[in-house]
């Protein structure tokens, strides 16, 4: 057999080319933003499973987008803490497949998620006596479900195109991660095809997606501006305020990433490269910390949560309590 047909056993993740004497401040400065992420994420999923009162159609959406954000972020930020910290630049090609596979396949989930996110909010306003009759359980689930299939059918292909080109023993990542074309540059063949695949899943990813959320927003604003009263106006963009939020966050760095990625050739790759981490990270760190400060329901838990557990434990309330009896 051919051996520039072989995918290379390992590949070798530079990091980021030019910023390697910062290479302990970016540690530090991930460690905290991924750790943030996790407490974050794994604090609303929580909250959320524990008060029952949660348990609606926005909330049940939220789960999944904080389930997403974890799976997202944890694809790639061990691997970079590892070559931050421990110089662990190597990584094996199937692992190197795996991690593309879910971090693209993750992408795709989130954009889907914030697409079913804008309908929720399109249907609480423009059609609130509806809302529980169209949003039920077994919409969301099946909405769910369609989230996770489409993207593990979009993204399946990737690495089996990428095992079909040849790589005469080129191995070196320009990147920290196994982002797709990164990969596909290694290649010593005609890639064409891969880039092809990779443009039009993009825009039907982005283009599509953003479209619907930009229509749904636009069906929104004018179903709030027919409300005579202001104050009910400002209630019912406030409902929506964190889920803009959530969607400037992730769409902006995608479209800046995708577009100096292809057309951006002045610009230094280690520009490219930070702005594909904030991409990847700042969802899973922006999106609990935003849905918990607008949304009373989940900020009052917490407070409870914070204040019962750690301020004043039980046992302690329990024996002031007995005291205050005793003194009556």
């Amino acid at each position: 057999m051919n051996s520039t047909r072989l995918l290379p056993i390992q590949f070798f993740l530079l990091g980021i080319p030019g910023l390697e004497h910062l290479y302990l401040y970016l540690a530090f400065v991930f460690t905290v933003v991924y750790i943030t992420s996790l407490i974050g994420n794994f604090t609303l999923l929580f909250i959320i499973r524990i008060d029952r009162s949660l348990h609606q159609p926005m909330y049940f959406f939220l789960c999944m987008l904080s389930s997403i954000d974890l799976a997202l972020s944890s694809s790639t930020t061990p691997k970079m803490l590892g070559i931050f910290w421990l110089n662990s630049h190597e990584i094996y090609s199937e692992a190197c497949l795996t991690q593309m596979f879910f971090l693209h396949s993750c992408a795709i989930m989130e954009s889907a998620l914030l697409l079913a996110m804008a309908f929720d909010r399109y249907v609480a306003i423009c059609n609130p006596l509806r809302y529980a009759s169209i949003l039920t359980k077994w919409l969301i689930t099946h909405i769910g479900m369609l989230t996770v299939s489409r993207a593990v059918a979009l993204m399946t292909p990737l690495p089996f195109l990428i095992k079909k080109l040849p790589f005469c023993s080129a191995n070196i990542i320009h990147h920290c991660y196994c982002e797709h074309m990164a990969v596909v540059k290694l290649a010593c063949a005609d890639t064409t095809f891969n880039n092809i695949y990779g443009i039009v899943v993009a825009l039907f990813i982005v283009g599509l997606d953003l479209m619907f959320i930009i229509y749904s927003y636009v069906l929104i604003l004018r179903a709030v501006f027919r409300l005579s009263s202001k104050e009910a106006r400002f209630k019912a963009l406030g409902t929506c305020a964190s889920h803009i939020v959530a969607i400037l966050t992730f769409y902006i760095p995608v479209v800046l990433s995708s577009v100096v990625h292809r057309f951006g050739k002045m610009v230094p790759i280690h520009i490219h490269i930070l702005m594909a981490n904030v991409y990847l990270m700042l969802p899973p760190l922006l999106n609990p910390i935003v849905y918990g400060a607008k949304t009373q329901q989940i900020r009052n838990r917490v407070k409870s949560i914070f204040s019962n557990h750690f301020i004043c434990p039980p046992n302690v309330r329990s024996n002031m309590m007995k005291d205050c009896s005793m003194q009556h």
